[in-house]
């Protein structure tokens, strides 16, 4: 992408950014998203190890990780009568803040019980943080270049899976399983003094009066009151739905089925991640000139074969997942970025915030939601051996067809982008 220098009408005055200082930006909103996303990932293929070391079950592991998404939709749903409210950049650096706090208190849980609060913490404060990335962009990049915008950020899932998880699950093997959480302490404070230097100020969005807080209430219920938004929710909950049937038992099921040692899956992400490095790039490009609904549906509907694949998985060597998961990554996680950079275009530019915290909870429910569903179908063996996961892969397919067919109903305030 060619960013121009040219200051957005969003933005507040004297926050124009050079081109050099946009893709900066642009770099540190995707770190910040690295360290959520390596936060919420790094659970799954941990799984294994806190099995043995708290001495629960997939479906124990599954519950943490949907207290974080509970706690998260919970999170973002509350900032939606606050987001709006505050200069983008401060309420972006307190909540990450928090979020780094989070994960001190996971690495330091003494037990699972502690861990799980934890996590329902971690939720609290980093459910903030992606809505926040999205409407920093949606201030500041026009809508014909937010696709390629949101793919340099969706890079994020890629990084995390690249260069996050492994060296987690490598940290974990050798030093336990606390240490990801101790790494990722180090990695948020120095993403944060980053922000704080190079993000602007946005102030914009705000409008010449602050909402009285009588009115906050009554325009939270007000989002969910017009068809536009309404749509846009639905298509969020099922996509992130489908996906977490399958991803939150991927490490166990490699443990538990193929016989993988829990290190060996440091290398089936990292093969993932690699992939989605360029993918989420070039999807972004092409949602720019194709059109974001055009290449969500592509996407969706390829994304069905992999999914099955995974939750059917004949028995393969290393090698052999490695060369099939980056398949899964690519398009599965390729997903949300003509969706994400669809969402951006619903709502009016004052509500944006609003709309985003909004559907960031619901998205988080919808992991949640998807996570505990997955759980419930699973039983393991004495052996270790999981079964029912193709059950999960065919409820995600089917769902995922579904997104298919509605996402032609989603259109926002704001033109989408003419069809190549």
């Amino acid at each position: 992408m060619k960013p121009v220098p040219s200051p957005s009408p969003d933005m507040s005055a004297g926050a124009a950014l050079t081109p050099a200082r946009e893709r900066a930006m642009l770099w540190l909103l995707a770190l910040t998203q690295f360290t959520v996303i390596m936060d919420f990932m790094v659970m799954m293929p941990l799984a294994p190890q806190l099995m043995q070391a708290f001495h629960i079950g997939p479906a124990a592991v599954s519950g943490a990780v949907s207290a974080y998404a509970w706690c998260a939709g919970l999170s973002g749903l509350l900032a939606a009568t606050y987001i709006d409210r505050f200069d983008r950049k401060k309420l972006l650096l307190t909540m990450f803040c928090l979020f780094t706090l989070s994960n001190l208190a996971c690495a330091l849980a003494p037990n699972f019980h502690v861990l799980l609060w934890s996590r329902a913490f971690a939720g609290l404060t980093g459910g903030v943080l992606g809505a926040m990335v999205m409407a920093i962009i949606g201030d500041v990049i026009p809508s014909e270049r937010r696709g390629a915008a949101t793919g340099i950020v969706m890079t994020s899932f890629a990084m995390a899976a690249v260069g996050g998880v492994p060296i987690g699950v490598v940290l974990a093997a050798h030093f336990g399983w606390a240490s990801p959480f101790f790494l990722l302490v180090v990695l948020s404070l120095l993403v944060w003094l980053g922000a704080a230097r190079v993000l602007p100020s946005l102030t914009a969005h705000m409008g010449a009066a602050a909402t009285p807080l009588r009115q906050v209430l009554p325009n939270l219920l007000a989002l969910f009151r017009e068809r536009r938004h309404l749509k846009a929710f639905s298509l969020s909950i099922v996509n992130m739905t489908a996906g977490m049937l399958v991803i939150p038992f991927i490490s166990p099921v490699l443990v538990g089925n193929m016989g993988l040692a829990p290190a060996d899956v440091t290398w089936v992400y990292l093969a993932g991640g690699c992939a989605t490095i360029f993918t989420a790039r070039l999807i972004g490009r092409w949602a720019d000139r194709a059109g974001k609904q055009q290449v969500y549906r592509w996407v969706s509907l390829l994304s069905i074969a992999p999914l099955l694949f995974m939750t059917h998985l004949p028995q393969l060597p290393l090698l052999g997942l490695m060369l099939a998961f980056p398949f899964f990554m690519a398009l599965v996680s390729g997903r949300m970025v003509p969706l994400q950079a669809l969402l951006t275009t619903i709502p009016e530019t004052h509500k944006r915030g609003a709309f985003l915290s909004a559907n960031s909870a619901l998205q988080s429910f919808g992991s949640g939601l998807g996570a505990w569903l997955g759980g419930l179908t699973l039983q393991t063996d004495a052996a270790g051996h999981i079964s029912g996961y193709g059950i999960n892969g065919w409820l995600a397919a089917g769902l995922s067809l579904w997104t298919v067919w509605w996402v032609a109903r989603v259109r926002g305030a704001a033109p989408q982008g003419a069809p190549a």
